[in-house]
């Protein structure tokens, strides 16, 4: 049609045909043109913002993060990783993988599994993935965080964090992580599960050969074909099918066929292609078809001879299929109204051509320049053409009618071609379909996994998990409709269901589920996670039904308050109740603000009930773990003698705020501080000063946990990482004690474990020396020149007040490398430790730079104040049991 005109016959044509095609697409899909419009604009918008990073936050009611019941546990976002969550969730549903990863142990010798491991992430990533997997199993939680799992992976990729990582690399990446990790059995299980062999039989350059190879996930492309089988047997040929029984020089062809499936068979769909012109890659939206049930035969190296013969019948059919669609096309061509040849347009005029009346009308010339046409038409032989053409049009609209009824039987025969029976005995069934929903650049990754357990699928989108259904599935993965479309496809052998079916208990009978299929130390694992979570769930409760009755409380004193006022004397101020209802503690406001509405019936009676309180708690003797300055901003102000001016600012800040508006009472009592708040002149209060004892109070939080880091990072063994918290945590509460007793914390605690990790860190790297071997040697040497040597001169600095233990442990490190000293050793390890001895003996005490201290997570008062006492009763506990 040609729209460049002002013709507006092809104006109307073009509009009705985009009317019918708009039906057409509506009856196929249901889906309307605005819809795809809608969809379109959605994702264009989505594009515009998908490259910030998605960062799933915590809800603060512990009850919104609670598992229901029989409902899987989904995985947080801890920072674009909806990958990471889609391709960890399809394999922990294989349940044969899951047991494999919860009862992996390494070797006993695990030296020797590191020398033959390609990449030395191996091990602390499966110890890692064993942990999150037993979470997945057991975890009260709705959502479990794989933050560690995700960060070993995530040093194996070149990209920066903020970036997608690309599914398909990491796919590979882990299951050759895995594959490393399972070497030292006879019989490897990962490759088992996950790889097959197929046989290549063809000719190159006019030689036929024929080799055996392995694969694992299969490739398939997208582009030119309607379905997986279509997508799949063009795979399996690779140059002309006719070459491979052709000796001829020069002529090259194979194809693959199946020897060996493997039970999980995973189908890797190329959905992005570089766009050469526009130099980025792009994303192929089409539609791919796939079946919830594959059947393989035809593609196995022992069918090959019958899937010839029906691959030579299947491409006649199609020969002949497109003649019949080609004649079928010329045939509507032919008829349609518009048409100006073929057997259903006459070489006349369409409207009735008048007969000419010699005796009663002048006789009209033909146009010259017109359609050539009989200049005398009769009655008669207009009822003769018109037969003709009416006869013409029942033949055409016979043989149209035949040719269609053709097409569809070699239509129906071609899909009937593999439907023998004995071409349907290797069924796989689809478990799982990893969909990307966006453009190359970006966009959003989940999985569906069908529950054998449930009888139905699930669609797992990060920490959401939810009921779905094969419809669903189709609308988001098949492609063709919006931006989402499926990027892998995962299949299991329909005759192992033991891939994805849960084991039964030998003794018992009884199928294992939840903790009882962990091993012992995942168990434990597991089960202390879920002590912290139901604690965390009772005191979140108890500070729930605590701010209940306050409110209940506050709300009668408020009637009695005001019978009281009434029967007060002008000028008089009402008496102060007996007691107060106070919060044990804060959880949603930093620094120990309020958190409730205290039940009395002014606000300077109000300030004056806390401060007591406080007061009391301030000079109360506590231990370490129960400090009550991490709950309390006021207690740090009290024990650190702050001035009345700062403490009352503090306290009527705390009454002022807004998240304390429970009900109308506590609204008054806000309004009334945060009048007396404003009320106060700038020189009543130094504000400078104010900002200087909160920001010395800030500073105290942030030493808290450097050492409740540094500590925990000790307790797991971790000295290389704890090091470094230590160290600065012992810096800065160094700097906080010299304007106070109470500003920082132990000094004698801090340096204990400082001591004590370099003593470590020391021993060990004595011990990678003594190897003698790399890459253990160089590790050795890293550690002691770039942590414990430049660690020295804080133990040392100004010697006179440095702790006795700090130099006989710097005197304990030196010996223990001085006595190598005489010692025989290959010449290697004598030079290097005649290069590092003088290093570790230089006297200087002169301070080396470090780098920039660690980012320190982002805590709640509760969740900092339960920590770090977790920590220090932990290790008290440890250092009972060593004496």
């Amino acid at each position: 049609i040609d729209l460049t005109g002002d013709d507006k016959e092809d104006l109307q044509r073009a509009i009705a045909l985009s009317l019918e095609e708009s039906s057409r697409t509506f009856q196929e899909t249901g889906i309307t043109d605005e819809e795809v419009l809608e969809a379109s604009i959605a994702e264009n918008k989505g594009s515009l913002t998908s490259t910030h990073m998605e960062v799933w936050s915590d809800p603060p009611n512990p009850h919104d993060r609670k598992r229901q019941e029989n409902c899987p546990v989904g995985l947080k976002n801890v920072g674009n990783t909806c990958w990471f969550s889609a391709v960890i969730q399809s394999l922990f549903h294989l349940l044969e993988f899951q047991r494999l990863v919860l009862q992996y142990s390494p070797p006993a010798n695990t030296q020797d599994l590191l020398c033959n491991q390609k990449e030395p992430r191996n091990l602390p990533f499966m110890q890692e993935l064993r942990c999150l997997f037993s979470l997945m199993v057991g975890s009260k939680r709705r959502y479990v965080d794989p933050s560690r799992a995700v960060e070993i992976l995530k040093g194996a990729f070149k990209s920066t964090d903020s970036q997608q990582q690309d599914v398909s690399e990491f796919s590979h990446k882990l299951l050759d992580w895995l594959e490393d990790a399972f070497q030292m059995k006879p019989k490897n299980p990962m490759v088992e599960l996950f790889y097959g062999h197929f046989v290549a039989v063809g000719v190159l350059e006019g030689k036929k050969f024929e080799n055996t190879e392995t694969f694992g996930q299969y490739p398939l492309q997208v582009n030119g074909y309607k379905d997986l089988h279509e997508s799949l047997e063009a795979a399996m040929i690779e140059g002309d099918i006719e070459s491979l029984h052709s000796e001829k020089p020069g002529v090259s062809g194979q194809e693959h066929w199946f020897a060996e499936l493997p039970p999980v068979l995973t189908f890797e769909l190329s959905r992005f292609q570089f766009n050469q012109v526009l130099g980025r890659p792009e994303k192929i939206h089409n539609k791919l078809e796939f079946p919830a049930v594959l059947y393989l035969d035809r593609y196995l190296n022992r069918n090959r001879d019958i899937t010839r013969v029906k691959r030579r019948e299947m491409r006649r059919l199609k020969e002949h299929l497109l003649l019949l669609q080609q004649r079928l096309e010329s045939m509507t061509d032919q008829g349609s109204p518009n048409s100006t040849e073929g057997p259903l347009s006459a070489p006349f005029p369409q409207q009735r051509v008048p007969v000419h009346k010699p005796l009663t009308q002048s006789r009209v010339l033909p146009n010259p320049l017109g359609q050539p046409a009989p200049r005398f038409i009769t009655e008669e032989e207009l009822r003769v053409l018109e037969g003709c053409l009416q006869r013409w049009r029942s033949e055409v609209e016979k043989d149209t009618r035949e040719l269609q009824g053709y097409i569809s039987r070699i239509h129906t025969t071609m899909e009937l071609m593999y439907s023998d029976t004995t071409l349907m005995q290797v069924p796989y069934r689809l478990h799982a379909v990893l969909v990307h929903e966006g453009q190359a650049s970006a966009g959003h990754y989940w999985a569906y996994i069908f529950s054998p357990q449930l009888q139905h699928w699930l669609k797992f989108n990060d920490v959401s998990v939810t009921k779905s259904t094969w419809e669903e599935l189709v609308r988001d993965s098949f492609g063709g409709y919006r931006n989402a479309s499926a990027y892998c496809l995962m299949y299991v052998d329909d005759k192992k269901p033991f891939l994805v079916q849960e084991k039964f208990d030998k003794e018992t009978g009884q199928m294992l589920s939840g903790l009882d299929k962990l091993p012992a130390d995942l168990k434990e694992y597991v089960k202390e996670d879920n002590r912290l979570f139901e604690k965390e769930l009772r005191e979140w409760d108890m500070l729930q039904a605590h701010r209940a009755a306050v409110e209940k409380l506050a709300s009668a004193m408020a009637g009695t308050s005001t019978e009281s006022e009434a029967a007060q004397p002008d000028g008089q101020e009402p008496s102060p109740p007996e007691s107060g209802v106070l919060p044990p503690y804060d959880e949603n406001v930093k620094y120990g603000q309020l958190t409730v509405c205290p039940p009395t019936p002014s606000t300077p009676q109000a300030i004056k009930l806390e401060y007591g309180r406080l007061l009391w708690l301030a000079q109360q003797d506590t231990s370490p773990e129960n400090d009550p300055r991490l709950l309390y901003v006021m207690v740090y102000l009290i024990k650190n003698q702050a001035p009345k001016t700062i403490l009352e600012r503090t306290l009527l800040t705390q009454f002022a705020d807004r998240d304390l508006s429970f009900n109308e009472q506590c609204k008054n009592i806000m309004k009334v501080a945060q009048e007396k708040l404003h009320s106060i002149r700038p020189e009543e209060v130094n504000i400078e000063e104010y900002e200087t004892w909160h920001r010395d109070y800030h500073n105290f939080r942030e030493t808290t946990v450097f050492l409740m880091i540094g500590l925990e990072l000790f307790q797991k063994e971790s000295y290389v990482e704890a090091l470094m918290y230590l160290i600065y945590s012992y810096q800065y509460n160094k700097k906080l004690l010299s304007r106070g007793p109470y500003r920082g914390h132990d000094k004698e605690l801090i340096a204990h474990y400082r001591r004590e990790c370099l003593l470590r860190l020391n021993e060990h790297a004595a011990a990678l020396f003594q190897s003698g071997e790399e890459p253990e040697l160089s590790d050795g040497m890293t550690i002691m020149n770039e942590l414990v040597v430049p660690c020295l001169p804080l133990l040392l600095a100004n010697e006179e007040q440095a702790e006795e233990r700090d130099m006989a442990a710097v005197e304990d490190i030196r010996n223990r490398w001085c006595s190598y000293l005489g010692q025989e050793m290959e010449p290697k390890l004598q030079e290097t430790l005649t290069d590092f001895l003088p290093k570790l003996l230089d006297c200087s005490v002169e301070t080396r730079s470090f780098r920039d201290p660690p980012r320190l997570p982002s805590l709640s008062t509760l969740e900092l104040r339960e920590r770090f006492s977790r920590v220090l009763t932990s290790l008290r506990q440890t250092s009972a049991k060593e004496r």
